[in-house]
């Protein structure tokens, strides 16, 4: 007798049974190949999905410290426009 199922597909158009698994596929499409021989993207892109709370933590954390960095650069700007004097200009003879 026939029946229905769920399935998944990645970017690729390939068929998984989970959501998991289809993800895990893309993601180790986007680290491409790494290592020799057979690649160690799969299994990083598995560990990836795994920590994904912890690494999102770590990129907005990343993100907050750029945007300090950026104000630290500009109040730097800032302070040493302040403590330059321009010189009177010389005519051209």
């Amino acid at each position: 007798m026939a029946h229905t199922g769920t399935g998944f597909f990645d970017r690729k158009g390939h068929f998984f049974k989970t959501a998991r698994e289809a993800t895990v596929s893309d993601l180790a499409g986007l680290l491409g190949q790494i290592g020799e021989g057979e690649s160690l993207a799969p299994g990083i892109a598995y560990m990836l999905l795994e920590r994904r709370a912890e690494i999102e933590r770590l990129f907005a954390e990343h993100d907050l410290m750029l945007e300090e960095e950026a104000a630290m650069k500009a109040a730097r700007g800032a302070e040493a426009s302040d403590n330059i004097a321009k010189l009177p200009s010389r005519p051209a003879h």
